[in-house]
């Protein structure tokens, strides 16, 4: 190392590059210029090719409304007795398929066949009633012709005695006649008057007697008819152990076994008919460009690999909250406006696939086509 006259170290000269170092330095420099509009091109493609797939996106987009606050839905019929009763026997089997009519359950006849039976002893007595309270009633109208007829013989009996009276009077007063023959005449005119009066209350008592009559005819009548309302409740709650399939479907929550005392309207099992659709509830911003018969494309969570098809059927009139237990009160002063949701109902256009079954309350996305 050399000093300074001072005693200070000299400094050390820079080091030239060499030519070649430098070479390089300039070929890295110039292929970084011909990069850098490669670079540019690059990144103006990508950039074009992300704006076109936006837009594409986009007018692809627009033209499909979905939401995932949608589910499969049904008319699922609860089965219930109509009677109480023990279970004898059950005829179906928990998810079986079942067609219309077909029976289902049992319950034991053996209570319901003896109450039909009495029905019927009481349905033939009350008959047998009113066959006796017509025959009093035929017996008291020839009672009341009879009456009637010796009322008539009655009264012209004291026509005759009366008559007979007022010839012999003026006779009796010129001694043409005695007077015990006008003693006669006189006791002869009033016994047939009262024979007449006698007649007379035995047709009212007759009449009487008939009205009687005929108001049993019409109380035995009605008894027949209850009776016959009995005998036929009873036939109905015999026919009523027997509980048929009101309609085709598959069981589904199966509570009862054999066994088991059931009451009238206890929910026993749940029928599942085929008839499925799906209830979308889509938001009220939603619905501008919605309408009925427009096409639907349903993805269902189960069947990922499988697009359903469908169409729009209706709209309910009012949204969701509006009927549920305990609707909204705007009018209390803590308003908040809320986007709400409105059902709309979707049916498939064809019937789903036995081999991919649905079933209510599945979770599915359905996207209309709304241009």
């Amino acid at each position: 190392m050399s000093l300074r006259e001072d005693g200070a170290p000299a400094p050390v000269a820079a080091e030239r590059p060499s030519a070649a170092s430098q070479a390089r330095r300039r070929g890295g420099e110039e292929a970084t210029r011909r990069r850098r509009p490669l670079l540019f091109a690059v990144l103006a493609i990508v950039a074009l090719a992300a704006i076109g797939g936006g837009v594409a996106w986009w007018l692809q987009a627009r033209q499909w409304e979905s939401t995932d606050d949608a589910f499969i839905d049904v008319h699922m019929v609860q089965i219930a007795p109509q009677v109480a009763g023990r279970v004898a026997r059950v005829l179906v089997d928990d998810n079986q398929l079942v067609a219309a009519g077909q029976p289902i359950l049992e319950i034991d006849p053996a209570d319901f066949r003896a109450r039909l039976d009495q029905a019927v002893a009481n349905e033939a007595s009350a008959a047998g009633s009113l066959a006796q309270a017509k025959a009093q009633a035929n017996a008291a109208l020839a009672s009341v012709e009879e009456a009637r007829a010796q009322v008539g013989v009655a009264d012209a009996n004291a026509i005759n005695a009366a008559n007979q009276l007022r010839r012999d009077q003026p006779l009796a007063e010129q001694h043409v006649v005695s007077h015990q023959t006008l003693d006669n005449d006189i006791a002869s005119a009033r016994s047939t008057a009262a024979t007449l009066v006698a007649a007379q209350k035995r047709l009212a008592a007759s009449v009487a007697q008939q009205a009687v009559a005929q108001s049993q005819v019409v109380t035995a009548e009605a008894n027949l008819r209850s009776a016959s309302a009995q005998t036929e409740q009873a036939r109905l709650n015999l026919s009523y152990t027997r509980v048929p399939a009101p309609q085709g479907g598959r069981v589904a929550h199966k509570t009862v076994a054999i066994g088991d005392y059931v009451q009238t309207g206890q929910d026993l099992m749940a029928l599942v008919p085929s008839p499925l659709w799906i209830t979308a509830n889509f938001k009220e911003t939603q619905l501008a460009r919605m309408r009925a018969g427009q096409p639907v494309e349903i993805d269902v969570d189960a069947y990922p690999d499988t697009t359903f098809h469908g169409h729009v059927d209706s709209f309910q009139p009012g949204s969701g909250a509006a009927f549920s237990l305990l609707p909204p009160e705007n009018a209390t002063g803590n308003y908040v406006k809320v986007v709400q949701r409105v059902p709309v109902k979707i049916v498939f256009d064809d019937p789903p696939d036995p081999a991919r079954p649905l079933g209510p309350g599945m979770s599915v996305v359905p996207s209309v086509k709304v241009r």
